[in-house]
């Protein structure tokens, strides 16, 4: 519930295009490449009309403990990529990897974060320009999961 009332939040303020994961990029990329690029899903699951395909298991993607790629039921574009790393992935590299925090006043031409709180107060910094949420665990140091999406699918 947090994520999607954060990728609410995050549809309404930044329309960015979303930054693409594994060569996957939402609004782009369409799920039968998915399947061709990954193999066959370990679970797919169907709500509220929406499909989501999963890798997890045995057929996690490298990197990964987990994947998810949901599916735009009519045009079978992958709308949003929710990925829960494998390695123990920390601030620093986040900041090293993406930007650093947002400076006070107008936003930077390079990608930065905001820091933002989910409704039970746990820390995401958002990358409006890289259309990009990473969710931190309670720890509030090492990444719980990243999440890769396009305006139309955080509604």
């Amino acid at each position: 519930m947090r994520t999607l009332t954060a990728l609410a939040v995050f549809a309404l303020a930044f329309p960015a295009a979303a930054k693409p994961w594994q060569g996957v990029e939402p609004g782009v990329t369409k799920k039968d490449e998915v399947i061709k690029k990954f193999g066959e899903p370990s679970r797919t699951v169907s709500q509220d009309g929406k499909e989501t395909i999963a890798y997890l298991g045995k057929e996690a993607i490298k990197g990964t403990s987990q994947a998810q790629f949901k599916v735009d039921p009519t045009s079978q574009l992958i709308e949003r990529i929710d990925v829960f790393p494998g390695p123990v992935i920390d601030k620093e590299t986040i900041e090293t990897s993406y930007g650093p925090a947002c400076p006070s006043g107008p936003v930077p031409s390079a990608p930065c974060y905001q820091r933002k709180l989910t409704d039970d107060f746990r820390t995401y910094f958002l990358y409006p320009k890289l259309g990009l949420a990473i969710f931190f665990n309670e720890d509030g140091k090492t990444v719980q999961s990243f999440t890769f999406t396009t305006q139309k699918a955080a509604k």
